[in-house]
Parts: C-alpha cells; sequence; structure tokens
C-alpha cells in the first residue's frame, strides 16, 4: 500500500529512470487505457514488439526531448510518471502518459504529476495543453475535466491484420 503518498517527491525524469517507467506502465496500462494493449489483445503480438516494449520506447524518445517529464518517487521508489511533449509552433503541450503504480492511484499522485507537468508547459511560455484518453480510461475522464481540460473530439481506433 502506498499510505505516505503525501510525502511522494515530484522530480525530473532521468534516462536512468527508463526501468522503473516501464515497470509502471506495464502494471498502470493495460486495454482501458492503452491502444497497442488492445491491438496485441485482439490481434496477437505476431513477430513484433510487444505493447510494454513499445511504450517503453516511445517514454524513451520523450525522455530525450526536453519536455515536461516528471516522476513521483516514494521510499527511493517510482511510483508514477508523467511526460510530455512540446510544440513550439502551435505553442502546445502535450501530455503523453500519465501513470501510477496501482497500490498508489487515487490517492492525488496522478493529479500532482500531471499538475507539475502543465506548470513545466507554463514554464516554457506554451499557451495550451493537451490530453488524450480513451472512453474506457474512467479515472482520467473525471481527472482531466477537475484539472480544467474540456473535451473536444471523440476518435476511434480502427485496426486490422495485414497477414
Amino acid at each position: 500500500m502506498c499510505a505516505e503518498a503525501e510525502e511522494a517527491t515530484i522530480r525530473p525524469a532521468r534516462p536512468g529512470d527508463l526501468d522503473a517507467l516501464a515497470a509502471v506502465t506495464e502494471e498502470a496500462f493495460g486495454p482501458s487505457s492503452s491502444v497497442d494493449c488492445r491491438i496485441e489483445q485482439m490481434l496477437g503480438r505476431g513477430d513484433h514488439a510487444g505493447w510494454v516494449e513499445l511504450k517503453a520506447r516511445a517514454l524513451r524518445r520523450e525522455l530525450s526531448s526536453g519536455g515536461a517529464c516528471f516522476v513521483a518517487e516514494l521510499g527511493g521508489r517510482v511510483v508514477g510518471y508523467v511526460t510530455g511533449l512540446v510544440d513550439e509552433a502551435a505553442s502546445r503541450g502535450t501530455i503523453a502518459n500519465l501513470a501510477v503504480r496501482a497500490d498508489c492511484a487515487g490517492q492525488g499522485i496522478g493529479r500532482r504529476l500531471l499538475v507539475r507537468g502543465l506548470d513545466r508547459f507554463r514554464e516554457l511560455g506554451l499557451a495550451q495543453a493537451k490530453i488524450e484518453t480513451l472512453a474506457t480510461n474512467e479515472i482520467g475522464q473525471h481527472l482531466y475535466p477537475a484539472v480544467g481540460f474540456r473535451e473536444v473530439a471523440r476518435q476511434i481506433h480502427y485496426v486490422m491484420s495485414l497477414g
């Protein structure tokens, strides 16, 4: 259990955090919040990288982007993270990923991470922030409007096997 969640430290993410972020990803994401996980469930993995590996590759790019990437650490253990990408031409930051370990969920860590990412976008002088979620992500659908996001549109993802 993550009883001391309010004591979690939010700090900038480092490339050395990648393994810990992948572990949090595997625990926190799944069919309710990962399109790649759903595709893998529908069509199988085949001979390509699994959804956790695909997410880890994306995290590696996000960590090196210089955007808004932070981790929540509790007792020396990474318990959550947020990654953000910057589009200077649009003056927009995009929250790419937000995840918290299951045993720490519902205790405000995700909100703190999200707010820290948004603060970073403000520090960079950006005018807008964007985040996407799946309709099945009930936590995100509650949290995102609670911090000020407004729904713009809904999107449907389709997939097919080419084999």
